[in-house]
């Protein structure tokens, strides 16, 4: 039995799938579950014009004004209110849950975190980029696979389900 599961998830469409499954390995009452989210911020999303004295610089009192730091903030809210709609679904069912929305790389958070928290099991998800693609975009479950302080449990996504369903006709 894993008593401290963490449950990596993304804002992608098999998120709820991880969350799912994790749901599916809880005990009730003796399992808690911290539900994890990064922001992965970067400066490729923010605007060009930013920071070189345009417009985009400056609010209407005549101050700087840090429209990065402004997106920032609106991702990590709507980030902790998904989070916070999925810990009261696990609540419902009698699972202690906890979540965070952290702003950084999520390969190397969530191994951290495992280890901060003392996890015995990370639930995530695996989209199932292949060859080339996985090559260029990284894999965060592989990350994890390699780099984590406790066992690692991979969720098939079902866009790899349904790869793997066409190559097998």
């Amino acid at each position: 039995m894993f008593e401290k599961i963490l449950v990596a998830l993304d804002n992608s469409s098999e998120a709820s799938a991880v969350f799912d499954y994790a749901l599916s390995v809880v005990q009730p009452e003796m399992s808690e579950i911290l539900l994890l989210h990064f922001v992965d911020w970067t400066m490729q999303d923010v605007s060009p014009w930013v920071g070189i004295g345009t417009l985009y610089d400056v609010n209407l009192s005549g101050d700087r004004y840090d429209w990065s730091h402004q997106r920032l903030q609106k991702e990590v809210e709507k980030s902790k209110d998904w989070l916070e709609t999925l810990a009261q679904k696990a609540k419902k069912l009698d699972i202690n849950c906890r979540y965070e929305c952290r702003v950084g790389n999520c390969n190397l958070g969530i191994g951290d975190r495992a280890k901060e928290w003392n996890a015995d099991l990370i639930v995530v998800g695996r989209r199932g980029h292949r060859n080339i693609s996985e090559m260029f975009l990284g894999s965060v479950s592989n990350y994890v696979i390699h780099h984590a302080p406790c066992s690692v449990l991979v969720v098939q996504g079902s866009e790899t389900l349904k790869t793997e369903e066409l190559a097998e006709t």
